[in-house]
């Protein structure tokens, strides 16, 4: 059984992976980055999710950290939410110029987040966490996204 650090790390990576498949077939039509645009939004929307409704609650309940760096990856979820979103509308409108734009800001932003939570945040959680780590990883693996 992998860690939480582990885990999320590797989840990151696989949804790194994602984003550079869509970003590829979007360099040769919009169109045809679609279908991995949808699996990419929603395989990162599950990510967001795992950290929000399972490790960053059960962080807080075990170190009473409320207003930490939980809430500031809260925040930056958010802003991730809002960027995806838009790229999908500039998918549909097949903006180019836009969908790229958007996408750029979208990696940088991405990048930063989880290098904050790869090594702040994740090493946090496990040193806090360790003992419960099995559980909250199942958790998170058994989640479904609503």
């Amino acid at each position: 059984m992998s860690t939480i650090k582990e885990y999320l790390t590797n989840d990151h990576h696989r949804c790194d992976e994602l984003f550079a498949s869509m970003e590829n077939l979007a360099t040769s039509s919009l169109e045809s980055a679609k279908e991995d645009y949808l699996k990419f939004a929603g395989e990162t929307e599950r990510h967001f999710q795992m950290e929000e409704r399972v490790m960053f609650l059960e962080f807080e309940t075990k170190t009473g950290m409320t207003q930490g760096p939980t809430a500031m990856m809260r925040h930056e979820h958010t802003q991730m939410r809002s960027l995806m979103k838009q790229m999908g509308e500039a998918l549909e409108t097949q903006n180019k110029d836009k969908f790229f734009g958007l996408s750029e800001t979208l990696m940088i932003l991405l990048q930063q987040h989880n290098m904050k939570e790869e090594q702040m945040l994740y090493t946090m959680a496990q040193q806090h966490l360790s003992a419960e780590s099995s559980r909250i990883v199942e958790m998170m693996e058994s989640m479904i996204v609503e």
